[in-house]
């Protein structure tokens, strides 16, 4: 399980900046914590939401992303492993 810190999500938000998305936090009508904007690397997330559901959000919009992994450093790629082999519990 990942820690839920400032530093996780930090870490998130960098590792899907590398791989060319942009995040961006914006008020919406969000049925979720976070979206794909289809046909874009833009990944919206409720400025409302806490910490815990901004980290539980891009981590499953992480998990499902194809990511060019020559784009990512190595600390990066065992960040992102770590992310696909862990289960989230909501």
């Amino acid at each position: 399980m990942l820690p839920l810190t400032t530093h996780t999500l930090e870490k998130l938000e960098m590792l899907l900046k590398t791989a060319g998305y942009k995040v961006r936090y914006e008020k919406g009508n969000f049925k979720t914590g976070a979206c794909l904007l289809q046909h874009s690397k833009i990944i919206m997330v409720n400025k409302f939401s806490n910490l815990e559901s901004r980290i539980l959000a891009i981590t499953e919009l992480a998990r499902e992303l194809e990511m060019d992994y020559k784009l990512l450093d190595e600390k990066q790629l065992v960040f992102l492993q770590q992310l696909k082999q862990t289960n989230l519990q909501l």
